[in-house]
């Protein structure tokens, strides 16, 4: 018997697009003859939209997304008796008034509302089985000022940094420049929960931090800024499965094709004009994939080795599950490495540093799958309520919900 496998994607984010390409090439990669695939699309105003015809990419590209929103159904997902029932928002007098129920959730959501832990906690509620980190996990994995302080506690190296709420450059700016001062131009300045390197910029005087500190907090409440590693080579790898069981991807190198001191979002995700010498490049748009890239990354073995365990102990440390990339950055004259981020959705799933280890995009779905399975049977021995008498006794009147 088939899976009802709804796959959510889009959301309320900076990287929604990417979201939908992505999406689309792990539905692609699911088993037909496994899975009944349901496309969920998350609309940027948060509502949420079905279509058989959007299990094909082609409904959303060439077009707005209005005019692609606007041949689908709005639905509502509730949980009525032990099922989760996809419904019409609006019902024709003889239509069905139940689009179908689910199984297991796929989240390929990038970014805010949706990889922090949102969608997760939406599952949650349903007590849906979804694939991927926990609530938790997402949290903390989207947040890179909770993400690097647990990184830094449990003794993994970062470069050096430090994190401002956005409104302290106006109450204090001179205490915000001493800490930069404290770095050493240049610096990086990051939002501490966007990603795909939106609002992310370099920084090498005061008046350039000043200026890249205004676009950064314009996509977060809370700015990072970093000492930046040069000369800089990066270094990813991805990790598969969860706290019991995982195991390290085969490592790439990524290039800045367009040679600035920053992989933009054109590099990432529109190939960016011509590859690195010695890179692979996907040519049109295919996402993360079309990123700039040498795989396997030109390391040593023990240097391949070193990043790949400290990528199998972030992975603990922080409680991801699923698939995700950790990007490192390494000294290049140094070979010093150091962990720079977290992604616990990915860019295309990462799918492409699997399929070098003969891991092929289909398997890599089926085992998210069964992860988000096999957590659900340990959580559904776990006990989560606690009966009292509480109620029984309670009498109304005097301080209302005090403790003692």
């Amino acid at each position: 018997m088939k899976l009802n496998t709804a796959v959510f994607f889009g959301g309320e984010s900076v990287e929604h697009e990417v979201s939908i390409i992505s999406a689309h090439q792990a539905i692609e990669a699911l088993d037909k003859e496994k899975y009944n695939v349901i496309p969920v699309y998350v609309a940027k105003d948060r509502r949420m939209y079905t279509s058989e015809a959007m299990l094909d990419i082609t409904f959303f590209t060439g077009r707005k997304l209005d005019e692609a929103i606007a041949e689908a159904t709005q639905i509502d997902i509730v949980k009525e008796d032990n099922q989760v029932v996809i419904k019409p928002v609006k019902t024709r007098l003889f239509g069905s008034k139940t689009l179908g129920t689910i199984d297991i959730a796929i989240p390929v959501m990038h970014g805010t509302n949706g990889e922090d832990g949102t969608i997760q906690g939406f599952f949650e509620m349903l007590k849906l089985p979804y694939a991927g980190c926990d609530l938790y996990g997402a949290a903390v994995g989207q947040d890179k000022v909770l993400q690097k302080n647990i990184l830094s506690d449990n003794g993994l190296p970062i470069t050096n940094w430090f994190w401002v709420y956005g409104t302290e450059i106006d109450e204090d700016r001179d205490a915000v420049l001493r800490k930069v001062h404290k770095l050493i131009y240049p610096v990086i300045l990051k939002p501490a929960r966007t990603g795909s390197s939106v609002g992310i910029s370099i920084a090498h005087n005061d008046e350039e931090y000043l200026a890249c500190f205004e676009e950064a907090r314009q996509y977060d409440e809370k700015v990072i800024t970093e000492k930046v590693v040069k000369p800089m080579r990066e270094i990813n790898c991805s990790v598969l499965g969860d706290a019991y069981n995982a195991e390290p991807s085969v490592l790439e190198e990524v290039a800045s094709v367009s040679h600035d001191e920053l992989l933009s979002f054109k590099d990432k995700y529109q190939g960016g004009g011509k590859a690195a010498k010695g890179a692979k490049s996907a040519g049109p748009s295919k996402g993360m994939a079309s990123t700039s890239r040498i795989v396997p990354a030109p390391l040593s073995e023990a240097e391949t080795e070193n990043i790949q365990k400290l990528a199998l102990k972030a992975f603990r440390v922080l409680g991801i599950a699923g698939v995700c990339r950790i990007d490192f950055l390494m000294d290049a004259e140094t070979k010093t490495v150091y962990i720079n981020e977290v992604n616990t959705i990915p860019g295309s799933l990462a799918f492409y540093l699997w399929t070098e280890k003969g891991v092929s995009f289909p398997q890599l779905m089926d085992r998210l799958v069964d992860q988000a399975l096999s957590r659900e049977r340990r959580r559904s021995k776990m006990t989560f309520s606690y009966d009292t008498d509480l109620l029984m006794t309670y009498q109304a009147g005097g301080s209302k919900g005090a403790k003692k």
